[in-house]
């Protein structure tokens, strides 16, 4: 029973505990409930005071920029108000001025209307005396008439014949003097010229010549060039392209060939051969490559140094090589390339003198010899030559016919044509600029003139620009035109057998029929 009690006891200690319990918590809640709703209202409270603030600052901000905008608004209105009363005040001066033009040209319109009416008058009075005067040249007319005997038709021929007679001699006499003026004034011109071209290139010209012997030491290193069998000096013409001669002059060997760079090629190489002393096949075509590789860099460094000095541009390259081969190439003694640079330097002054392009003219004389680089390689005169390589590598019409007619084998075609072969000219027979034996020379232009000459039908022979031309007279009686053209082949044929000469000569016939008679 006791038991029981206390059980019971028991559970009702434990239901009033969790009684008191939820009632504790429910208190809880709602003392929780009740912070969260005041703190609520507290925060709605700050929220409806932020709110109203802010509405009160952008209201404020509102009117502040209505405000501002309504001044801008003031300000451009006023801005534009008084451009329009300016635009008004112009055109109000403008409308007067148009006033003004109009009462001007009103006052010139009458004015000219009387003057019309004035010259009318005038041309009427003119008239009526010009009737008279022809009334009165009638009469006269045929007073003379009737005096000389002869009619208007007459008379007027007759003068007018007077008159032309007259005036011929007055024009012939004036052409003449005229003709001799310019002549004068032409020679005085062409003297002053040439002379500032030559003043402003009197500097000394340096000889270069080809050298075609190479020393050695002594005959043993000739037996190494040589090699068992020959094989070494096979192996250098095969690298090089020419021909080594190894003979029995002391202390020499020969190089032989017509292209300048391959001698220039094999002259260095040779000396490197020797100066090594290491002389087989191998080496050879080793030292023939390093030699031909450093000989094209220098051709193509003197040709750009050639274009920089003389301040030359848009040149190809093809062009630009054959310059620099120029280096290696000598006509009678004298170096080409410092002939080219000193002809370009000639036809400049010349031209600035002309007032002509002194570009042009510089180009025109550096490439006038350009064919002389190949000449030895493609069949023809160097002018041709060079004339065809420029055309096909991009240089205009002017400096192509530079170059072919700088040897008179084709018509000029500009002043610059004249100006390069008088470049050319100067350059050549400056004094010490060229050197040939003048027994050699004097022997070639025997040679020339007694091969043209002994032809039937020549009469004389002349060997003129140093050997380049031959001029045969014939005669007009015993040979015809197509004889002409056939002796003139023959004489080219036949020198070119017979005689040895650089270039080309030019032979030319001429046929000429000449009528003499006696006035007594």
């Amino acid at each position: 029973m006791d038991d029981i009690v206390t059980g019971g006891i028991a559970l009702l200690a434990a239901g009033l505990g969790a009684a008191a319990s939820g009632v504790l918590v429910t208190r809880r809640e709602r003392r929780a409930v009740g912070g969260a709703r005041s703190q609520a209202a507290e925060i709605l409270r700050k929220s409806e005071e932020e709110a109203k603030r802010r509405s009160q600052e952008a209201e404020l901000r509102s009117r502040e920029d209505a405000a501002r905008r309504r001044s801008e608004w003031e300000k451009e209105s006023e801005e534009k108000r008084t451009e329009l009363r300016e635009e008004g005040k112009r055109l109000e001066r403008r409308a007067q001025s148009i006033d003004d033009r109009t009462d001007l040209l009103t006052r010139k319109e009458r004015t000219l209307e009387d003057r019309d009416r004035s010259l009318q008058a005038r041309e009427g009075t003119i008239r009526s005396r010009e009737e008279e005067l022809a009334g009165l040249v009638a009469k006269e007319t045929e007073r003379l008439q009737q005096a000389s005997g002869l009619s208007r038709e007459q008379a007027t021929d007759l003068l007018l014949a007077r008159l032309e007679a007259e005036n011929e001699r007055a024009i012939a006499v004036r052409l003449e003097r005229a003709q001799a003026r310019l002549k004068e004034e032409e020679s005085r011109l062409s003297q002053r010229v040439l002379s500032v071209a030559i003043q402003r290139m009197s500097v000394s010209h340096a000889q270069e010549t080809t050298v075609y012997a190479v020393e050695v030491p002594n005959d043993d290193m000739k037996g190494r060039l040589i090699g068992r069998e020959g094989r070494n000096v096979r192996a250098f013409e095969r690298e090089t392209g020419v021909d080594l001669i190894v003979d029995d002059t002391p202390g020499v060997v020969v190089i032989s060939s017509f292209d300048p760079v391959r001698r220039e090629v094999a002259r260095r190489a040779l000396e490197k051969l020797i100066a090594d002393g290491r002389i087989h096949p191998s080496r050879v075509e080793e030292v023939v490559v390093e030699t031909r590789r450093e000989v094209e860099a220098g051709i193509e460094e003197t040709g750009r140094r050639t274009l920089h000095e003389l301040e030359i541009r848009n040149l190809h390259p093809k062009l630009l090589q054959l310059i620099g081969q120029l280096k290696f190439r000598t006509s009678y003694g004298q170096n080409v390339l410092l002939h080219s640079i000193e002809c370009a330097y000639l036809c400049s002054s010349m031209a600035a003198e002309l007032g002509l392009d002194a570009n042009v003219a510089k180009r025109c004389g550096l490439l006038h010899d350009v064919g002389k680089a190949v000449s030895h390689e493609i069949e023809g005169g160097h002018a041709g030559i060079g004339a065809d390589f420029a055309r096909r590598h991009g240089e205009n019409r002017i400096v192509v016919n530079a170059i072919a007619a700088h040897h008179e084998e084709v018509p000029y075609e500009s002043a610059y044509a004249v100006l390069t072969q008088v470049g050319d000219a100067i350059s050549a027979s400056r004094p010490g600029a060229r050197r040939d034996s003048l027994e050699r020379y004097l022997k070639r232009m025997r040679a020339l003139e007694e091969v043209a000459g002994s032809f039937p039908g020549v009469e004389q022979v002349y060997a003129v620009q140093a050997g380049r031309e031959v001029r045969v007279l014939v005669n007009a009686e015993r040979i015809d035109d197509a004889a002409a053209v056939r002796v003139a082949r023959d004489i080219a044929q036949r020198v070119s057998d017979e005689l040895e000469f650089p270039g080309e000569i030019k032979v030319t016939v001429l046929r000429e029929t000449k009528v003499v008679e006696f006035a007594r």
